[in-house]
């Protein structure tokens, strides 16, 4: 790809990795001023901006990357048709999430309800085809450990989620993770 966005680019590991192991031109975006920081001092042209409103021209790039964001878009459909319109026809919008079942191990021990969120693994393909023509789905599944229940705890604290503190535990948490990433491309 010779232009990519990065939308939702957090502290901007995947567009600096994009940048320098795939040479192409990124454009890295998310709401977060503190993490447009961050993913500036990896080298990365980062801006403060909104999917439902991107500051891009129509056909402006030929892959936008979504990783671990689209479900915590209030408006999903508004912020996949601003995807769609920004990238070039035939290109692709590739979206990783999570299954709702991930990370099962950590909830059960939470007081409190698992996120409710709009876009996961069951629902995904049904959601792009409302906007792309053909979309492709790849499981990936694994583990995450947490080394102590603080590590555990932190990862809690970073969701948008309300969840109260964890309850004591020994040693490391491992929990299982299923994600899936969706390749959706324009027609």
């Amino acid at each position: 790809p010779r232009r990519v966005l990065d939308v939702g680019c957090g502290p901007g590991w995947a567009s600096a990795w994009i940048q320098g192991e795939l040479g192409a031109d990124v454009v890295a975006l998310d709401q977060s001023e503190r993490m447009v920081e961050l993913a500036r001092e990896h080298g990365v042209d980062a801006r403060v901006g909104d999917v439902n409103e991107l500051p891009f021209e129509d056909g402006s790039f030929d892959v936008a990357l979504a990783a671990w964001m689209l479900y915590h878009v209030p408006d999903l459909d508004s912020g996949l048709s601003e995807l769609a319109r920004v990238l070039h026809p035939g290109g692709r919008l590739v979206a990783v999430t999570n299954a709702r079942d991930s990370l099962h191990e950590l909830w059960a021990l939470l007081d409190a309800e698992r996120p409710a969120y709009n876009f996961h693994s069951d629902n995904g393909a049904e959601i792009l085809r409302r906007h792309f023509p053909r979309v492709e789905a790849r499981e990936a599944a694994g583990t995450v450990t947490f080394a102590d229940r603080d590590a555990a705890q932190r990862y809690v604290d970073s969701l948008v989620v309300v969840a109260g503190p964890l309850p004591p535990f020994d040693g490391e948490l491992v929990c299982s993770r299923r994600s899936t990433i969706f390749v959706a491309e324009k027609s």
